[in-house]
């Protein structure tokens, strides 16, 4: 019996440690294939794909609408080993996702619902690269076509903080000295030191153009109104009567329209004075709202609805948006940066 008890405890180790072997090979198989797993979905190791790569990137566009040169924006990215998807930005709206980008025989194409434009279908962008730039055709949903041309976007990275100057006053309390209305719709004026829009009308643009600078700003809005600064006239900052109880999103007050949403709504509400100081550095803005910072050296990735170029790499102007409702400024004074 002992001799039986003692073959049987070791046949058991044996079986036993038999067993831990194969569960400890099965266990660093199953190691070795997660790490190799992680490998590859880690994007930092990504395999693009050749037909692609020069694709992937954000690209500056000019639309020939109907013979006037119109703005807009795409970002053309790599979502896992083969599928392109993006963003696009036409001339006015906001930026809109891309969930498929068709590319076959070096030509790209991807359809997309309307926006603010309305009506029903989708929207047909089909383009290629030739000579290291974009060219293509938008089909609108109405069935009306334009050619599209294009660039990739400058990064803007600074190598250094701008030296900044004296602050100047862009909004003198007295005329419009120093800015001019986008049309004939101007229905800005200047009333006891108030610049104030009445309603819908022209933008108001300034003479001047900036490249780094802080912006001083103090408005007011009614109840329902909208407006907005843009930045270099290609990066709208938006204002708006959002209501306070609503949670942040990058098309409400205080955003970077449609691609930068604020940490929090800190607007007093209509009818009360507001003030906004932005820094614009290159794309990285940080935007602060009645001393609360809401956005810090945050990435701004292209232009947005309304810009008035696609020029990303150049000096711009500021301009007011006049053409949805009625605003009043008391205040804009800016400090340029320089190296």
């Amino acid at each position: 019996m002992i001799k039986q008890f003692a073959y049987g405890l070791a046949f058991t180790s044996i079986l036993g440690l038999g067993l831990t072997s194969c569960q400890n090979g099965n266990q660093e198989k199953a190691d070795n294939q997660e790490k190799k797993e992680e490998v590859e979905h880690n994007p930092a190791s990504q395999t693009i794909p050749e037909e692609s790569k020069d694709l992937l990137g954000r690209w500056d566009l000019n639309v020939d609408k109907n013979g006037k040169q119109v703005p807009s924006w795409i970002e053309i990215k790599l979502s896992g080993f083969a599928t392109l998807v993006g963003y696009w930005v036409g001339d006015s709206g906001s930026s809109r996702p891309i969930s498929h980008i068709i590319l076959k025989d070096g030509k790209f194409s991807f359809a997309i619902p309307p926006q603010w434009e309305g009506g029903e279908g989708d929207f047909v962008i089909e383009g290629e690269l030739a000579g290291g730039a974009l060219k293509g055709t938008i089909t609108s949903n109405n069935g009306e076509k334009y050619t599209f041309s294009g660039s990739k976007a400058p990064y803007l990275n600074r190598t250094a903080e701008p030296k900044w100057g004296a602050a100047v006053e862009l909004f003198n309390g007295k005329d419009l000295t120093g800015w001019k209305p986008s049309n004939d719709q101007n229905k800005w004026t200047v009333k006891d030191g108030i610049l104030t829009n009445e309603a819908a009308g022209a933008n108001l643009i300034t003479e001047d153009t900036f490249e780094d600078f802080k912006l001083n700003l103090e408005f007011r809005y009614p109840e329902g109104s909208n407006s907005g600064v843009y930045l270099r006239g290609r990066y709208e900052v938006q204002i708006e009567d959002s209501p306070k109880d609503r949670h942040p999103g990058n098309l409400y007050f205080g955003a970077i329209y449609g691609f930068l949403t604020p940490n929090a709504l800190v607007t007093k509400g209509p009818n009360e004075w507001n003030n906004m100081e932005i820094t614009l550095v290159g794309r990285l803005v940080t935007v602060t709202i009645n001393g609360q910072t809401v956005i810090t050296k945050q990435e701004i990735p292209g232009i947005t609805g309304g810009a008035l170029d696609s020029k990303e790499g150049e000096p711009g102007p500021l301009y007011i948006q006049g053409d949805h409702g009625p605003i009043e400024f008391r205040k804009i004074s800016i400090v340029k940066g320089g190296e």
